[in-house]
Formats: structure tokens, C-alpha cells, sequence
């Protein structure tokens, strides 16, 4: 029998069936399951809810559920069998799609955490037999969050799915990449030493670093990656992945674009950073922060017109710490939101407290940090601290770096005008480092240049940085802004920039930074 309920849901009509090689069960099918299922049934076994993938005479496939009940004669001998099949198919596609909610991820359609976890316990327990070391890379994309706040979550989710394409391009079948979450991508290379393991990341940081067309925008990103080696860097899938990502931060502390492998003294470096970091939380609290000031000199006269604000960390057991060391881990961890509205804060009151006291009137630099300047409320926050303080907003002079300038100059240009609407003035420091656009430049509302002292330390002896400042001051003029010489150490260079009509400088050749106090004295000589 075949009847019209098979027909419709399989598309063969009777005649077709009955008499004739099944299209179900013939040995063309799949030969080793019809063998099988014809030795169960030639043994007497009725087979229950037996799942298989077939095919219906439209070429469409179809899951199907089949249980064969078989028929006997009164000697007791199989005559037949009533066959019952149902279709799965959408319960399959169900399975399928739950199995991928919970082992791929949904944007990239890599393995995720979970799956990872599980393929390196099993590379782990089969090296246990084969003894083949194996390598666990962890990849970070430098530069994330920036590109992710300026250009918008839809662009950061298509730069996501390009790396995760370009780093499938980089591995062997039986390798696998995961994404973690967030920007942090794992993979795993079985029967892989160091040499191999090398070879790999050099070749996904090379691919990564390759520009991307996002939006119209051409960005470039590059990868962090840290290495930790089976069984010599652990014997757990926690190890592994932990001394990993210990080496990606690693990685990043040299520079980021490249690879480390991790060694056991980067344990340390990590417990220092953990140290440094809770010391850091609490360092507001106990008032641990201080201001020392560098002169910013006026060069035709020789008299100090303004200061720097640089923050000092002065802690009761470790004495005192270079911002160098806590600044980017306060980036990192967000801490330099409420530190750097506290220096804010004490350098207005403080260049207002020397007002008070009756002298000439100084203005007052202080760097924000591209964290800060991403803050929805930095002009209300600055405006409330100028009205706290008393200081007059033409005192005020707020450093942004090329770089944080040119991330998104829409918004960079939005928020210069609003703080500009406050009555203080804007500078760019480390001009010359970045990737400024001119064509941008010149509709920034900015009044002062600085000039990186990496092009001030050699323009005596150096052709090609003489060229650059006196570019840099040619252009700056041109657009009608100030200029300012930084890290003037000798008098060669003070009599070069004197030579180009350069009107300000700081630097160690008048004064390294000082004290509140150290200020107030040279405030007395002036």
C-alpha cells in the first residue's frame, strides 16, 4: 500500500511505488543503511523512530522519523511490514537552530565561548595520547571601542564579520576560531609548536592590519595577540586561555600590532597591574593626586605668560608614580572621567586662587584625555567647574591630542564650537604626530598649535625636522594660530625657534614642572 498521505508528502504516485525499486529504501540510496535496516528486519527487529535525511521526487530533502511494525504468517514467518514515517523536518531545522544559539555566535557565525571551551578540552585529551603540543591564541583588536563610538555599533558589527572572514583565511581545517565577545576573538591550532603558532599570528596581524572599507570610510585595525602553549603554559583549558590573554595585554603594553608568548614573569606584571589598579581607585578618595605646573613662556620677552597642568600621584608607599604608568590604565578602566574633571577642577581654582592674591593673570593648559572628550556632558562639566571656581574662561586653555581630533571630525568639530561658546580657548598638542587633514584643520575652532617635542629635540641638527617646524608654524600662520614650541631643552633650540619667529615655548631650558608654590615665586619676579 501507498497511500495518499505518502503521496502528497513525498510526491510519488502509487504506481510509481508499489512493484517498483523503493525510492526510500533502495540500496542507491545509501547502501550501508539499507543493509543495515535489512539485516534488523531480517532478524526479526521492529525498528522504532529510525531518523533520516531523504529526498522527494522534486529533488526537495526531507527529514523523516520511520518505524517499520512487522507482519508474520501462522507459522510464525515474516510476510511483511507496515511502514509509518512521519516528517521532522521542521523539528530538525529547530534542533539546528537552537544547537547554533548555543555553540556560534550570532553575529560573526563563529564558534562561541561554549563550543570553544569544549573542542580545547578534547585537543587536550587526545594530546594526551599523541603528545602534540598545542597552540591557543588570544586576539584583541586595538582601537575598538574608538572606531565603535565614532562611526556607530552597525560599523563596528561589519568591521566584526570582515576580521572574523579574514582570520578563517589564516587557519587549517581542524583549527578553529572563536569570538569571546566583544572585540576578543581565541583559536585554537592542535598539533602546533611555536614556530607554526608564530607563523599564524604574524599572518592574521598582517591580513587584519590590511585597510577596510566601512561606511565610506577607509579604517585601519590592528590585532593584539597573545600565545600560551600546551602542555608548557598550562594543563587546563582555564590555564591556557588565562596565560593567553595575559600575553595579548602584554602585547598591548609594547605597543599593540603584535604577538607575545607568555612567559612566567609576565604573572607578575599582571599582579603589579592589579595592585596599581585598586591603589588607583583610591587614590581620589585619600587625596594621593597633585598638580605641578610647567612655565609656558613668552620667547621675545622671557616671561612666563601661562602653565601647564601636569597631575602627580604621590602614594604613601610606592612615592612618587609616573603618569606614564597610571594614566593609560586609568584610561582603561574609565578612571580618567573622574580624575580628569578633578584636575580640571584644581587647576582652575588654583590659577584663580593666584589671581586672587593679586597677580598678573596666567593662563592655564590642561590635557583632556579622548575619554573625557567622548563625555556626553564635558561642556556642562567644565561650565560648572568655571563657575565653581570663579576662573574666567579666557584663562582656560583645554589640550586635545591630533589624534582624538581626527577620529570623528564631525563630532570633534560639534564639540569644539560648544566649548569654545564657553569663552576658553583650544589647543592640539602633539601636532605632527597624528594624521591631521588640513581641509579639516582649518574648520576646527582652535587658537594654538603645539608642536611634539619629538620635532623640537633635533631641529639644530636635523634637516627634515627644521623642515617639518617650520612648516608646521608657516601653516599655523597662515591660519592665523598661536604656536608653541614643546620639550625646548638647549639654547640651540630656543635660538632656532627665536630665528623662525616662533612666539612660545616650554620646555626644560626654563623650567621643569613645578610646585603651586615654585609657580608663585617666579609669579612674585614678574
Amino acid at each position: 500500500m501507498w497511500n495518499p498521505a505518502a503521496e502528497k508528502l513525498l510526491g510519488w504516485q502509487e504506481e510509481e511505488v508499489l512493484n517498483q525499486p523503493n525510492p526510500l529504501f533502495s540500496e542507491d540510496t545509501n547502501a550501508d543503511e539499507f543493509m543495515k535496516l535489512l539485516g534488523l528486519l531480517l532478524q526479526g527487529n521492529a525498528l522504532t523512530d529510525i531518523e533520516m535525511k531523504r529526498v522527494r521526487k522534486d529533488g526537495t530533502p526531507i527529514d523523516l522519523s520511520l518505524s517499520i511494525t512487522l507482519l508474520y504468517d501462522k507459522q510464525g514467518d515474516i510476510r511483511g511490514g507496515v511502514a509509518l514515517f512521519a516528517d521532522i523536518t521542521k523539528r530538525k531545522q529547530a534542533e539546528q537552530m537552537i544547537k547554533k544559539m548555543a555553540y556560534f555566535d550570532s553575529l560573526t557565525d563563529l564558534p562561541n565561548r561554549t563550543l570553544f571551551y569544549d573542542r580545547l578540552t578534547q585537543a587536550i585529551s587526545q594530546t594526551k595520547r599523541t603528545k602534540k603540543p598545542i597552540a591557543v591564541l588570544f586576539l584583541d583588536l586595538d582601537r575598538f571601542k574608538i572606531i565603535n563610538d565614532s562611526l556607530g555599533h552597525t560599523a563596528g558589527d561589519q568591521l566584526l564579520r570582515e576580521v572574523s572572514k579574514r582570520l578563517l583565511t589564516c587557519i587549517r581545517e581542524g583549527d578553529t576560531v572563536s569570538r569571546q565577545g566583544g572585540d576578543e576573538f581565541t583559536i585554537l591550532l592542535p598539533n602546533t609548536n611555536h614556530l607554526g603558532a608564530a607563523t599564524v599570528a604574524r599572518r592574521m596581524i598582517s591580513l587584519i592590519s590590511q585597510p577596510m572599507e566601512l561606511n565610506g570610510h577607509e579604517i585601519l585595525v590592528t590585532p593584539s595577540i597573545g600565545i600560551s602553549m600546551y602542555p608548557e603554559h598550562g594543563e587546563d583549558v582555564e590555564s591556557l586561555l588565562k596565560n593567553a590573554d595575559t600575553a595579548m595585554y602584554h602585547a598591548k603594553d609594547l605597543g599593540k600590532n603584535n604577538f607575545q608568548f607568555y612567559t612566567s614573569k609576565l604573572d607578575q606584571k599582571v599582579l603589579e597591574r592589579l595592585t596599581l589598579e585598586n591603589e588607583l581607585r583610591k587614590a581620589l578618595e585619600r587625596k594621593e593626586f597633585v598638580l605641578h605646573y610647567q612655565p609656558l613662556i613668552q620667547i621675545n620677552s622671557n616671561k612666563m605668560i601661562g602653565v601647564e597642568a601636569l597631575i602627580r600621584w604621590q602614594h604613601p608607599l610606592l612615592g612618587i608614580i609616573s603618569p606614564t604608568r597610571f594614566i593609560p590604565l586609568a584610561e582603561e578602566t574609565g578612571l580618567i572621567v573622574p580624575i580628569g574633571e578633578w584636575i580640571l577642577h584644581s587647576a582652575c581654582a588654583q590659577n584663580k586662587a593666584w589671581q586672587d592674591q593679586g597677580y598678573p593673570p596666567l593662563k592655564v593648559s590642561v590635557n583632556l584625555s579622548g575619554r573625557q572628550f567622548k563625555e556626553p556632558d564635558l561642556v556642562h562639566t567644565i561650565a560648572d567647574i568655571l563657575d565653581k571656581t570663579g576662573l574666567d574662561p579666557q584663562y582656560l586653555e583645554l589640550e586635545i591630542t591630533e589624534n582624538i581630533s581626527m577620529n570623528d571630525v564631525n563630532f570633534t568639530i560639534q564639540a569644539l564650537q560648544e566649548l569654545k561658546a564657553l569663552g576658553l580657548k583650544i589647543s592640539i598638542d602633539d601636532f605632527g604626530t597624528g594624521y591631521s587633514s588640513l581641509n579639516y584643520l582649518k574648520k576646527f575652532p582652535i587658537d594654538t598649535l603645539k608642536i611634539d617635542q619629538s620635532f623640537v629635540r633635533d631641529i639644530h641638527t636635523d634637516r627634515d625636522d627644521a623642515a617639518i617646524v617650520k612648516a608646521i608654524m608657516a601653516m599655523a600662520f597662515s591660519l592665523d594660530l598661536n604656536v608653541i614650541a614643546e620639550g625646548v631643552e638647549t639654547i640651540e633650540q630656543l635660538l632656532f625657534l627665536t630665528k623662525q619667529n616662533c612666539p612660545e615655548a616650554q620646555g626644560y631650558y626654563f623650567n621643569k614642572p613645578l610646585t603651586p608654590d615654585e609657580v608663585l615665586n617666579l609669579l612674585k619676579e614678574i
